[in-house]
């Protein structure tokens, strides 16, 4: 199978998987959104999921953030981890977005980009999910499929985001991208990882990765 044949499995596979897609992260705007997502870094979905119900009930807009204390909002974001960088990234954007940006988020890489806390993959997420602006945020799902599928060579996210950004349409981006992180959570993890559940890698996986898996297995 040629890799534009992979990548055409990869699409239909996770179309059929996945035909309508969830968003990981609870949020009801972009500010929500955006807020979420930097509580994200290094923490699982749904314990951000937990924890933003309880910040947002004091706080869903950048007016009220700017109310609160970075100690106040340190000591409910406790349990995302880096609280101490989340919350002066959190107060300090809020600052900027009201001054800058009459309190909306922007619309754009480089804006985003420009906030306290907010790196490529935030921003990326953010203009995918909030504004629908065709983006393919790398998260370690991603980067780990990516490299297991033999289309990319796994070095860093940022090599990852342009191959997958080359490979797949751009009109799919925002689904993809949302696709993949389900798939690596159900039916390729990185540990408890079982080839026969996972159909994709089974079919067009690297095959040093899939020979040293077997190995493992069969030794047990």
């Amino acid at each position: 199978m040629n890799k534009e044949a992979r990548v055409q499995f990869v699409i239909d596979t996770l179309k059929e998987l996945y035909p309508t897609i969830p968003v990981p992260l609870d949020h009801k705007d972009p500010y929500t959104l955006l807020i979420a997502v930097l509580l994200s870094a290094q923490c699982t979905d749904v314990r951000v999921n937990q924890i933003t119900p309880l910040l947002f009930a004091k706080a869903d807009n950048p007016y009220d953030m700017v109310k609160m204390s970075i100690e106040e909002i340190k000591e409910i974001i406790r349990p995302c981890g880096l609280s101490p960088m989340k919350s002066k990234g959190i107060h300090g954007l809020s600052e900027i977005l009201i001054e800058k940006h009459n309190g909306e988020v922007p619309q754009s890489f480089e804006a985003l980009e420009a906030l306290p806390a907010v790196g490529h993959k935030t921003a990326s997420v953010v203009m995918s999910q909030a504004f629908g602006v065709p983006a393919f945020p790398v998260d370690t799902h991603i980067h780990r499929l990516m490299y297991r599928w033999n289309l990319s060579n796994g070095k860093n996210v940022a090599q990852t985001e342009k191959d997958a950004k080359r490979l797949f349409p751009r009109e799919l981006w925002n689904d993809l991208h949302l696709q993949i992180i389900w798939y690596g959570r159900e039916y390729s993890p990185a540990r408890g990882w079982n080839l026969e559940k996972d159909i994709i890698t089974k079919t067009v996986g690297k095959k040093s990765l899939i020979e040293e898996l077997e190995k493992t297995v069969s030794k047990k």
